[in-house]
């Protein structure tokens, strides 16, 4: 453990904690943003009305596009002579999120990165394998910066190269792999029609994965074929990076380091707050963040929040898993349809490949779905393969789930592209009106 005082401290004391760092860094956004200070006096409210965590509802949302709205530097609190790095995100309108660190929030988060890795149980004997992207992502420096933290030996293979990536992590002896789960399991997939054996080839044992969704069933997939315990991490460039939420070794929700984040749960429609346990759009508060101190930024994330003291002995809350995000829902003919309801079914059907994947939406005046999923290549291959049966068994299941009937396209093995960052599942060829 790398902050045993803060790790294990108790909900009172955490609370307190927050209270005092949420107050100070209410007024400091006040006073050294523009932004916030109109938002405060356009509601009719000052920094002196916030005088308890309970006072957070007052304080007015902060969404993504008041970054792109303030691009490049708008949202800055200190000179940009203090800025020591910054990080961007692609902008689908052209303009990207920009997100600026001082000196402290590098060490802040460099800190939350250690923990991170060794709350999964990754320590100063470790060789980590670090392929996340490197550059203007916040994932590959955000990795890196925590394998320093604990001390490890660091493999910056970043993105791409699956040949050399699979070549490094049996030559340096990886034991511990960052990727998104994506990457994860194209990367078992080429290892063995490489020749690995993954078990007795590669000598991992813990797994770092995020900076995307992914199931129940890709976490089994990836545990079963490398032999690891595979974490799910939590964050985005806006909050840091990595490093907001990560599961300990017991995989039961997602420690969120409370001393540096105030987590509340809304409903994603109204933005009321919710009671622990319900489920909604997670929304952060940073509470020591100097560069860019963001308050109640709505992430779209939608998740439930359980504040009781994991079996680590941790008492930080945890995101019980995310279940999906406000803007991946597709509305298909009038009906509600998230990625990982498709995903789920297609998982759990033994005759499929079911992480390769891919949705597309057509239609100008009716809405067409289809699923397009390549077969097992052990099935595929087999004197028992039946497409038509097949086909109509993942139709069914598929239905069942979406209540709406989707056209399934079975497809051979290594048909549809292989990801080395994060998975493009959804192809939406409607015509915007």
């Amino acid at each position: 453990m790398l902050d045993p005082e803060i790790e294990l401290m108790r909900t009172d004391k955490l609370r307190k904690l927050q209270e005092e760092r949420f107050i100070r860094q209410v007024r400091y956004a006040y006073e050294n943003v523009p932004m916030y200070k109109k938002r405060f006096r356009e509601k009719g409210i000052s920094p002196d009305d916030i005088k308890s965590l309970d006072d957070a509802h007052k304080i007015p949302f902060t969404v993504k596009n008041d970054l792109r709205d303030h691009y490049p530097y708008g949202i800055l609190a200190v000179p940009l002579r203090d800025v020591v790095e910054m990080h961007a995100s692609s902008g689908t309108t052209g303009t990207p999120t920009v997100v600026t660190y001082t000196e402290r929030d590098l060490r802040t988060w460099s800190r939350l990165m250690g923990r991170t890795y060794s709350a999964a149980g990754a320590n100063s004997e470790d060789v980590i394998q670090n392929a996340y992207g490197y550059g203007l992502f916040t994932g590959g420096l955000g990795f890196h910066y925590g394998i320093r933290e604990i001390g490890a030996m660091a493999v910056p293979t970043a993105t791409g190269n699956t040949k050399r990536q699979l070549k490094m992590m049996k030559d340096m002896g990886t034991t511990v792999l960052a990727c998104t789960p994506s990457y994860a399991l194209y990367l078992g997939e080429a290892a063995k029609s490489e020749g690995y054996d993954p078990h007795e080839d590669f000598n991992l044992r813990i797994g770092m994965f995020g900076a995307e969704p992914w199931s129940e069933e890709a976490r089994k997939k990836i545990q079963d074929t490398f032999g690891l315990r595979a974490h799910d991490v939590y964050g985005m460039s806006e909050l840091y990076g990595p490093g907001v939420a990560v599961e300990c070794e017991h995989q039961n929700g997602l420690h969120i380091w409370s001393d540096e984040f105030l987590v509340e749960v809304i409903n994603p429609e109204t933005g009321e707050v919710l009671p622990e346990g319900e489920k909604g759009e997670l929304v952060f508060t940073m509470l020591t963040r100097e560069a860019m101190p963001l308050l109640r930024y709505r992430t779209k994330d939608l998740a439930t929040i359980s504040w009781e003291e994991c079996e680590c002995g941790r008492y930080h809350p945890r995101i019980m898993r995310i279940r999906g995000r406000a803007d991946d829902m597709l509305i298909v003919g009038g009906v509600n349809v998230f990625p990982s309801q498709i995903e789920h079914v297609l998982m759990n059907i033994d005759e499929l490949a079911g992480e390769f994947f891919q949705i597309v939406i057509e239609g100008e005046i009716l809405d067409r779905l289809y699923v397009k999923v390549e077969v097992d290549p052990k099935h595929y291959e087999s004197d028992k393969y039946d497409e038509a049966k097949l086909k109509k068994k993942v139709e069914d299941e598929l239905q069942a789930v979406l209540t709406l009937r989707a056209r399934v396209e079975l497809l051979p093995p290594g048909t549809l592209p292989r990801t080395e960052g994060k998975a493009k599942h959804v192809l939406d060829l409607r015509k915007k009106v």
